[in-house]
């Protein structure tokens, strides 16, 4: 037991300093430490990336590693509803991260709030006058239906567009369509936009799952046609996971964005460090709910790898891994 720590809570007889309460973190127990463990575990994947890097002979054209720790950055639609946006955009924005995977719900909600805002309410509200005063309810947020009739307009000259670089021969894939997205917002607020700049993908396995599904439904009412090629998405991610030197992975929310790194990951024997937060339990034996070892009998994690999951609400814990690891005072 000599090598344990004690258990000791913050002092606030002390003089405040960010850094030192959050340190503080590391002993208080419980889940406080997880989320110290998953700030370490980021630490040392941020020092990886910083450090000289020599360019792969092993790689092929088009899947060289940036960097010494390909880091993946998964989120689910409501982490980009909630203000969490701003952490991702932030992220996406410094290159701090070198592929996006999310729901079709976050990249719509992302371009959206360049539309129109997204507004705080309450979790309980009455449901039914809702949907008469047309509001759309997130959890405690809301959105007007009138900002999807926005996205609608702002959407479908993108969709004719394609429609006619398709004829003339071009295959569009769901991370393409995302990376046009982010060059036609023109908006600094915006994930996509940033992304789309700094030439990071963003891949959505199931971008018609969402409104930007909707939206491609109505266009083939009066425009029929438009295809999206999810395969050589799929190879994309993979050989970018395949060629890495180390992979790191931050994940936000399970289910399919979980999965869909984790299973990148496998295709190079796992990951070299890996963060998931988020509230699922594991006895239903879901993904969502799957704890790090879990994917280690996989072989999406691999076995001597630092990893952690941190039982939270990533509204709570996300805010304070991003100031802690990536804040301005960290920054060179």
């Amino acid at each position: 037991m000599e090598d344990k720590l004690e258990v000791k809570g913050v002092n606030l007889n002390d003089t405040f300093d960010f850094d030192k309460f959050f340190e503080y973190y590391g002993t208080t127990g419980f889940q406080a430490t997880h989320l110290h463990k998953a700030v370490e575990i980021l630490r040392r994947v941020k020092h990886q990336r910083e450090q000289p890097f020599e360019r792969s002979e092993v790689a092929i054209t088009g899947y060289e590693p940036k960097n010494n720790c390909t880091l993946f950055l998964g989120y689910t639609s409501n982490m980009v509803s909630s203000g969490n946006r701003e952490l991702i955009r932030y992220l996406v924005q410094h290159r701090h991260v070198d592929v996006l995977v999310t729901t079709a719900g976050g990249i719509e909600e992302d371009l959206i709030k360049c539309l129109a805002p997204t507004l705080v309410g309450s979790f309980r509200q009455n449901d039914a006058q809702l949907r008469k005063d047309r509001l759309n309810r997130i959890g405690n947020l809301v959105i007007p239906s009138a900002n999807y009739e926005l996205f609608e307009d702002w959407i479908t000259p993108i969709f004719r567009k394609m429609l006619e670089d398709q004829k003339s021969g071009f295959i569009w894939t769901p991370s393409k369509m995302i990376k046009l997205f982010g060059e036609e917002i023109k908006n600094e607020s915006s994930i996509c936009y940033w992304a789309a700049k700094n030439d990071i993908p963003i891949f959505s396995p199931a971008i018609t799952d969402g409104s930007i599904g909707d939206m491609i439904y109505f266009f083939s009412i009066t425009s029929p046609g438009l295809m999206l090629d999810i395969c050589s998405d799929l190879t994309m991610i993979n050989n970018l996971a395949k060629f890495s030197k180390q992979t790191g992975m931050l994940i936000l929310g399970g289910g399919l964005i979980k999965h869909h790194i984790c299973n990148a990951n496998l295709m190079r024997n796992g990951a070299d460090f890996s963060v998931f937060i988020n509230t699922a339990v594991e006895y239903d034996g879901s993904d969502a709910g799957a704890e790090p070892s879990e994917a280690v009998s996989w072989g999406k994690i691999k076995c001597n790898a630092e990893s952690v999951k941190v039982f939270c609400d990533a509204t709570i814990a996300f805010p304070l891994i991003v100031a802690v690891v990536y804040g301005n005072r960290y920054r060179s």
